[in-house]
């Protein structure tokens, strides 16, 4: 069975690249468009991973992060941040929140695709 990926990102073009990008690499995908469809999503398809945007309407992807990591069904859940936000702070900030890893936007695809495949190595 292939393993789920949630992808949180309020710009429709970099969600719509990111989908296809998973799907080519033989993953289910599932798409929210802010934080807050991100946890409802989460609750109900518990995917095997999230690719998360940190600045997003209506719950940002730290607030996501820290929503996740406080539910203990979903602490093992691995976490890519992405975002544009790449000065130290931003990501100290979310690796201290839970994220497992981190990646600025703009960004490779292969690196971004081998780091999914890592984390969900490490995580089964």
């Amino acid at each position: 069975m292939s393993k789920t990926v949630l992808i949180a990102d309020d710009e429709p073009n970099i969600l719509i690249s990111l989908e296809f990008l998973m799907k080519r690499e033989g993953y289910r995908v599932v798409v929210a468009h802010d934080g807050q469809e991100a946890c409802e999503l989460i609750a109900n398809e518990h995917p095997d991973l999230l690719l998360l945007d940190v600045m997003m309407p209506r719950k940002t992807g730290f607030d996501v992060c820290h929503e996740v990591r406080a539910n203990a069904e979903f602490k093992a859940l691995p976490i890519l941040m992405l975002t544009a936000k790449g000065r130290d702070t931003d990501v100290t900030k979310g690796l201290a929140m839970g994220a497992n890893a981190y990646m600025v936007k703009p960004f490779s695809t292969k690196e971004l695709v081998q780091k999914v495949r890592e984390l969900l190595e490490a995580a089964a």
